[in-house]
């Protein structure tokens, strides 16, 4: 599902990752994530939440045995033509859902410095048509806690709509809400 180049928005370019990048992030190697982002990473800042050692090794587990065909991992770089040096704020990407086979799970984080500027909603509104490439795929699904009001923003700004409270299962926290894309029928 990864595509082979960058996604370019407006202020972004949301750089597809690769085995390297995830074991750079892995490892705290900002110097060599800098690299091969070519882009500044925030002193101190990086990673985002919900972006900890645990998730990202278990993304570097995906990647390198390749166990989820629906797993793919962008970092999300400010690019726009007034933004100088190019900075790494964010990543999000998808996963298998426990909806079923023709579904996949989107998360995303952004670091704090960069919240409430619109940088999420941009994102998973250039990721949706990329996900829904994918002929299998027929619905988009987001798990995230009823308090996180602008994650819920982004979601529902991309046409997300209420799916009701989340069992806690496979890849959802308990005490989250689910929300859900259904792909447009043309």
């Amino acid at each position: 599902m990864i595509p082979p180049h960058p996604i370019r928005t407006p202020r972004l370019e949301l750089v597809p990752a690769n085995s390297e990048i995830l074991v750079s992030d892995y490892h705290r190697e900002h110097d060599v994530l800098g690299r091969l982002l070519d882009a500044a990473i925030p002193a101190g800042a990086w990673p985002p939440p919900l972006l900890d050692s645990a998730t990202l090794a278990e993304f570097v587990r995906m990647q390198a045995i390749g166990s989820d065909p629906h797993f793919c991992s962008w970092y999300w770089i400010v690019a726009g033509p007034e933004e100088q040096p190019r900075t790494l704020i964010g990543s999000g990407g998808t996963g298998s859902s426990s909806a079923g086979p023709d579904a996949v799970m989107i998360g995303y984080s952004v670091l704090e410095a960069f919240q409430n500027r619109g940088y999420a909603t941009e994102a998973v509104r250039h990721l949706i048509p990329v996900i829904f490439q994918d002929p299998m795929i027929q619905r988009i699904v987001a798990a995230t806690f009823p308090e996180l009001k602008a994650s819920i923003r982004v979601l529902e700004k991309n046409g997300f709509v209420p799916a009701g409270a989340t069992d806690g299962g496979e890849g959802m926290e308990e005490g989250t809400v689910l929300y859900v894309l259904e792909k447009a029928t043309a």
